[in-house]
């Protein structure tokens, strides 16, 4: 499921580079996979005290640097930016926007968990 969410993360805002292709998304996936189940519950803990204060936003942080480590173990796969290109329909007008650094991995943390819980929430 993770490698989905990131095939389609990469489809909705661009900065994200996967330099064998395919393989790299796959390896990617495996590696956020892994990623998601053991070091981010570790992260999570060690962070638990600022989750208590700031009523979990620090969430996405733990998700950001499990990204940031995906990023260093799996070849080819880089984080080099966040850019939504904007949407314009008839009911909403979202402009287009960036991020860079630390922000690109946040930003990209928190598309994730949203396009993960969309697709938990179609599978239910």
């Amino acid at each position: 499921m993770d490698t989905l969410s990131l095939y389609l993360a990469t489809q909705i805002a661009s900065g994200v580079v996967f330099a064998k292709g395919t393989e790299s998304l796959l390896l990617a996936g495996v590696g956020l996979t892994v990623a998601t189940m053991l070091i981010r519950p570790l992260i999570n803990i060690l962070l638990l005290p600022i989750n208590l204060i700031t009523f979990n936003f620090f969430k996405w942080i733990s998700s950001a640097i499990a990204l940031y480590l995906v990023t260093i173990v799996v070849p080819g796969f880089k984080i080099i930016e966040f850019g939504f290109q904007g949407l314009s329909t008839k009911w909403i007008d979202l402009p287009s926007f960036g991020f860079q650094g630390v922000f690109a991995f946040v930003a990209f943390s928190f598309l994730l968990s949203t396009i993960a819980s969309f697709i938990n929430w179609l599978i239910k």
